[in-house]
Parts: C-alpha cells; sequence; structure tokens
C-alpha cells in the first residue's frame, strides 16, 4: 500500500514520542500489504474497527493510541487522517473527521 501524508506521521511521532515504535511498526505492515477489500485488512488487523468501506481506525501501542485513516482499496492508497491518544479519540466524531494539514 502507498501511504499518504507520511509528513503528517511524523509530525504525530513527534508529538506522540513514545507511539514511534509502534507507529513505524504499523507503517511498514502497511507498505508491504496488499488490502484489496476490508475484510482482508482485518484478517490482518482483527482490532481494527472498519467504520465504512473507507475508514479504518487502528489501536497503536495496545490502546493507547488511535489511527484513522481512509483507504482506497482499488488504488492501494492508504490516506492518515487522524491520530491521537485514546482520550483524545472519545472526543471526535471518527467517521467524520477530516485531515488537517499540518506545517
Amino acid at each position: 500500500m502507498r501511504i499518504i501524508a507520511v509528513k503528517t506521521l511524523k509530525s504525530f511521532i513527534e508529538d506522540f514520542p513514545r507511539s514511534e515504535q509502534p507507529l513505524l511498526a504499523w507503517y511498514d505492515e502497511c507498505l508491504n500489504a496488499e488490502w484489496n477489500n476490508p475484510n482482508e485488512l482485518k484478517a490482518q488487523y482483527g482490532n481494527a474497527s472498519i467504520l465504512s468501506d473507507k475508514r479504518v481506525v487502528f489501536n497503536i501501542h495496545g490502546n493507547t493510541y488511535r489511527l484513522i485513516v481512509d483507504i482506497e482499496y482499488r488504488l492501494k492508497i492508504v490516506f492518515i487522517v487522524w491520530f491521537g491518544a485514546h482520550k483524545e479519540y472519545d472526543k471526535i466524531d471518527a467517521e467524520k473527521i477530516e485531515y488537517v494539514k499540518t506545517n
């Protein structure tokens, strides 16, 4: 899979240094994945939450952090939308939150 907004991922790591190793592991696994549909993703990530045909929430570092992505399975692209601590995740609408560009 191709991952869009890697710069955003690096920004998340700066904001949440303890997330670096788990996020980089997720990144490497996604780069090597070739999911064709949500079922294939779910087979690899059983704890991922499939919110829609495109929107997926991953638990990172156990349940400490949440990563929201949009996936275009046909194009093999993962768009990073949002990352934060579980407590912050509880305050947002994961189905509606949109990507906010970082500098």
